[in-house]
């Protein structure tokens, strides 16, 4: 199944406003993930015509915990994943289709590895970055720090 496809399922069930807010997953590997999230009458403040804060920050968790997502399912190992904590900075109004990137996929990748070594949560630091490429290029609009917490999972849960 493509990602945007299973984004956008997974969503239907159990986050509808991803769902509404239309999600595209432009690249996922082991390594990388970004993301889209248009513009649009659902996503933007109409008094400045820019995202809502709360759109910008689903789409960093979508960007930060899909690789994840993808190596636990790759593996078919039984893991839970949450969010400790999010610490944001907004730089610029995203006033266009904001392309969401995670660069860290190695430090997801040693976090499940010490994960499945010592069975205990694990947590690190995954960065984000937040760009409109179609107005400012490469240049950030937002930036994030998400505090990724990983948990074996017993075999009776």
């Amino acid at each position: 199944m493509k990602p945007t496809t299973m984004v956008r399922l997974w969503s239907l069930q159990n986050v509808f406003f991803l769902w509404l807010a239309s999600p595209k997953i432009l690249e996922l590997s082991a390594d990388r993930c970004v993301v889209r999230i248009p513009l649009n009458w659902r996503t933007r403040r109409r008094d400045i015509h820019a995202m809502y804060l709360g759109t910008l920050c689903m789409g960093a968790d979508v960007a930060a915990g899909l690789i994840a997502f993808k190596l636990v399912a790759d593996r078919r190992e039984r893991v839970n994943f949450i969010f400790k904590d999010l610490k944001a900075e907004f730089l610029k109004r995203a006033e266009g289709d904001v392309h969401f990137t995670n660069d860290d996929g190695a430090v997801i990748q040693e976090l499940l590895r010490r994960t499945l070594e010592t069975g205990e949560r694990q947590e690190a630091t995954v960065h984000v970055t937040a760009t409109v490429p179609s107005k400012l290029g490469d240049e950030p609009v937002a930036t994030f720090a998400l505090t990724l917490s990983l948990k074996k999972r017993a075999a009776r849960d």
